[in-house]
């Protein structure tokens, strides 16, 4: 019920409530605990807000934009509106912490976010033009007869007739006397940064006043204009309306250039927690919790979400064309499940309504828009007719803000790929030039790029690219010529379309070098020509070519005795080479011929050999991966000239570095295949390589340097460098008309077992230890020292000592090992088992050598013999698994020596034992 000192009832409010506080302490408790959730949390920082939302709903019933005034008033916080006063629904309201009176398309008029002031009261009042109402935590705790913690919104009492009157003009306030904890000014503070906001997000708001500052809202020339109190405004471009329940708004400059935000929270209609990466604001009629933090989960959400992005392309096509891609949606880590519906959303209707301003023609959809990657607008607008789907807008900031909508990028390789075929004047062409030019030179395009650009050509042709084109120029009276020579083919580009690009892209000026490099002329060299059009093509070739040498014109042909030959196929007349070859090299069949001479009189002859022409040996590649170059032609030279031509090849620099290189090919060739007195090189030795006296002949004076012999070939060591030196050393070896020493039969064989190369020869006859030749199926490789005392020397082939070089000789010569030939052989003497501490004169050379003593010891015997076949042979030493010794220095150094791993210690070992003394280490 209501009276004049109660207009709005409030003891009808009150008594229920204190009745079920009696009746159940738990009520009380959970009231208790909802405002503190509400106070705490979902409306903390958020007093302005919630009073500035119930003010919008104020004048939005009123019908008319209301104005929100704050004020400071003896530590009170005053905070009045315009707009419909407080009624009895509205106290109700206020005294329920779960139910709302609030309309269809209103924000506030007042709820539980009425629980905002308790954030810096206890006494909250509110003053309209039908009455006021106050709450009380003191005397709710009279009432309740509870101490502490108090539901202060649920009992609310009328204002007493002291009440201050509303001032003039307004029709609502809120009336908030400060706790001593809370500093006013700071609050202040804290709604003059929060007043513009709260008038974009509130549209039924068009003014705020705070402490003499006003804050105005306004609209002019459609975009949204906030007025801070300094006279400064920010304007606003926004679309939609809350009678539709979406309004999306980006601020922009006076130029219309939008200010894209980074990140933001959604307004529904006022801010929540729901965090945004979208480039404008949003707010939206999309259900909220009560505490208007979180979105409310349920069904009415996505049709909310739906809604706002339809509206969102209505927001972009209101901007200027040129800064539309500034509201796509960066590609970036969404803020929310609400922000990523909304991308999702918004990027799909971006992609599938039209929006993006083109080239030529109605707006384009993200799907079917495709955008040039390098910025030039002149450029788009001249290629607009010639590439479908190209937007006005170009360049990478803007490919990459188009990216998340599935705009197509188009680089100019691409852009040049498409146009190729397509039928243009050459000024058209020409102007195109014109726009790509700057692009090159400023790198946003590569020339590897611009490789494949059409190009118009005087025959009528366009030409897939300029590289190999020609341009007019001082070339005219060499072009002449060349079309006399019959070439065809020649790429010259029209004048109307000649551009410095064309040049910077690979075309050239029509002067020597750039002729003799075009494809045509080279394949018309390539491709030869006889008859009465050698003459004419080999003079244009060869007249560029003294202006410009070049190094493939071997195939030019030109006139010889015998008819037509290519270059490479020709000796000058005067050339050495004509007495160093063959006389069936040269010749009408022969692999060569020479040049007319009338013909050559006319040029000079390093014109000549600069278009491969011989006048000496020249330098070719091998044909496989390599960076060494052989001499050509060597095969030419006849037997008897070998002097001469080796001459030749020392006597210029490029021959003779080629020849004396370390393991050049080239050397290695003659040192096999060149003659001289009759042999090749490599059967030859130096004079001075005496070490190889027997196996090699000294070459005879052939009138050559001592260099050029040994570059040719010509041993000075021992060297395997294939299987065929593998055959030709194991020959030599065999030869049993060669007097070849011990030492150097040795060498030979350790050559032959480290040789990388092998071959299958095996051969009848082999060298032995004592120099001799025997038979190879009598003949064993000495892997072990011992089997010498019962194998005959005649016998018996080495190499330089090692086991596992012993293997491989006997596997090259395919030869038993010694050890094997006298397994069965067996010590058939009395010998008596000594350890080697025991024996003195071990102990006393093994401490005047500084050697450590082996374990174990010795089978000494007065005569040591071992059965061998049907023999009985006394030898020094032995081993059948242990050690055998004859009594002497001889027989017990070798098995010393060899049980200590010194066998190259023998020699001394024996000495010691015969002079065991110190004296002897200084003798």
């Amino acid at each position: 019920m209501t009276s004049p000192s109660d207009p709005f009832g409030t003891e009808s409010i009150r008594t229920p409530v204190l009745t079920a506080w009696r009746d159940s302490p738990t009520r009380f408790t959970e009231d208790t605990n909802t405002e503190r959730d509400l106070r705490v949390g979902g409306y903390r920082d958020r007093l302005f807000v919630e009073l500035a939302q119930n003010a919008a709903d104020a004048a939005k019933l009123g019908g008319r934009p209301g104005t929100l005034r704050v004020s400071l008033v003896d530590d009170e916080l005053r905070v009045a509106n315009t707009g419909a006063p407080l009624d009895a629904p509205g106290v109700a309201s206020l005294a329920s912490l779960r139910a709302s009176s609030k309309g269809a398309g209103l924000v506030g008029q007042f709820g539980v976010g009425f629980a905002a002031v308790l954030t810096v009261t206890d006494e909250p009042r509110v003053v309209s033009k039908p009455g006021g109402i106050r709450f009380s935590a003191a005397q709710t705790r009279a009432e309740a007869g509870r101490e502490g913690e108090v539901p202060v919104l649920r009992l609310p009492w009328p204002t007493g007739p002291d009440e201050p009157p509303l001032p003039s003009g307004f029709d609502t306030e809120v009336r908030l006397p400060l706790r001593s904890d809370v500093d006013g000014p700071a609050l202040l503070a804290e709604l003059d940064s929060a007043a513009e906001d709260l008038l974009l997000a509130l549209p039924w708001l068009n003014r705020v006043e705070l402490d003499g500052r006003v804050w105005l809202r306004s609209e002019v020339a459609g975009a949204l204009v906030i007025t801070a109190p300094d006279g400064k405004t920010r304007r606003w471009l926004t679309h939609g309306s809350l009678d539709i329940d979406c309004v999306w708004a980006v601020q922009v400059l006076a130029s219309g250039e939008p200010i894209p935000l980074e990140s933001s929270v959604l307004h529904a209609p006022t801010p929540t927690d729901e965090r945004l990466s979208l480039p404008a604001r949003l707010i939206a009629a999309i259900p909220i919790e009560p505490s208007r933090r979180r979105v409310l989960p349920g069904p009415g959400v996505r049709p909310a979400l739906v809604a706002a992005a339809a509206a969102y392309p209505g927001l972009v096509r209101k901007m200027h064309a040129e800064y539309r891609p500034a509201l796509v949606p960066a590609a970036t880590f969404p803020l929310s499940e609400v922000d990523t519906t909304l991308r999702e959303m918004i990027t799909t209707r971006l992609r599938e309504d039209a929006w993006l301003p083109a080239a030529e023609g109605d707006d384009l959809t993200g799907g079917r828009a495709r955008v040039l990657s390098a910025e030039s607008p002149k450029l788009v607008k001249l290629l607009a007719e010639a590439v479908p789907g190209l937007i006005s807008l170009s360049g990478p900031k803007v490919q990459r803000a188009l990216a998340p909508v599935g705009v197509e990028p188009i680089s100019l390789a691409q852009v040049i790929e498409q146009i190729t075929g397509i039928a243009r004047e050459p000024s058209w062409w020409r102007e195109l030039y014109d726009q790509l030019l700057p692009l090159l030179e400023a790198h946003t395009v590569s020339a590897d790029e611009l490789g494949g650009l059409p190009v118009p050509l005087v025959d009528g042709r366009t030409l897939p690219g300029p590289r190999g084109s020609l341009l007019f120029g001082a070339a005219d009276d060499l072009l002449e010529l060349l079309a006399e020579a019959g070439i065809g083919g020649l790429r010259l580009v029209h004048p109307d379309a000649a551009h410095p690009l064309l040049e910077r892209l690979g075309a050239k000026q029509a002067e020597a070098r750039d002729l003799l490099e075009s494809p045509a002329l080279r394949d018309a060299v390539e491709r030869g020509a006889e008859g009465s059009d050698v003459v004419p093509l080999a003079g244009a070739v060869l007249r560029l070519a003294y202006e410009a040498p070049v190094d493939w014109l071997g195939s030019l042909v030109l006139p010889a005795e015998h008819g037509w030959r290519r270059a490479e196929e020709l000796v000058l007349p005067s050339s050495p080479l004509l007495k160093i070859f063959d006389a069936d090299a040269i010749g009408e069949d022969a692999p060569l011929d020479v040049l007319d001479a009338d013909f050559a009189e006319d040029w000079p002859s390093d014109v000549l050999t600069g278009a491969g022409v011989l006048d000496t040996f020249v330098l070719q590649d091998d044909g496989v991966e390599s960076d060494e170059p052989e001499v050509r032609d060597l095969d030419l030279v006849a037997d008897d000239r070998w002097p001469d031509a080796l001459r030749l090849l020392a006597a210029r620099p490029n021959t003779w570095r080629v020849l004396a290189r370390p393991d050049s090919r080239t050397a290695r060739w003659l040192a096999v295949h060149a003659e001289l007195a009759g042999r090749a090189p490599g059967e030859w030795r130096m004079p001075s390589a005496t070490t190889l006296a027997g196996l090699y002949d000294p070459v005879p004076d052939v009138g050559l340097p001592d260099e050029v012999l040994i570059a040719a070939g010509v041993r000075t060591t021992l060297g395997i460098t294939d299987a065929d030196d593998v055959a030709e050393l194991m020959d030599r070896l065999a030869d049993a008309s060669r007097e070849v020493s011990p030492g150097l039969a040795a060498r030979a064989h350790t050559v032959l077992a480290d040789a990388e190369f092998a071959d299958d020869y095996v051969p009848s006859r082999v060298r032995a230890l004592d120099g001799s030749v025997c038979d190879a199926e009598d003949a064993v490789v000495l892997d072990t020292p011992w089997p010498l005392g019962v194998l005959p020397a005649s016998r018996v082939v080495a190499a330089l000592p090692g086991a596992e070089r012993a293997a491989r000789l006997a596997d090259l010569l395919d030869l038993p090992l010694a050890s094997e030939r006298v397994a069965s052989a067996r010590v058939d003497s009395e010998g008596e088992l000594i350890p080697w501490r025991e024996l003195a004169a071990v102990v006393v050379v093994a401490d005047l050598l500084g050697l450590e003593l082996p374990e174990g010891g010795v089978h000494m015997h007065e005569e040591l013999t071992v059965a061998h076949g049907d023999a009985s042979v006394a030898v020094p030493w032995w081993s059948d698994g242990g050690l055998h010794a004859a009594d002497t220095s001889e027989g017990l150094a070798r098995a010393l020596a060899w049980a200590m791993d010194r066998w190259d210690d023998r020699h001394t070992i024996t000495a010691f034992l015969d002079e065991p003394t110190a004296e002897s280490l200084h003798a």
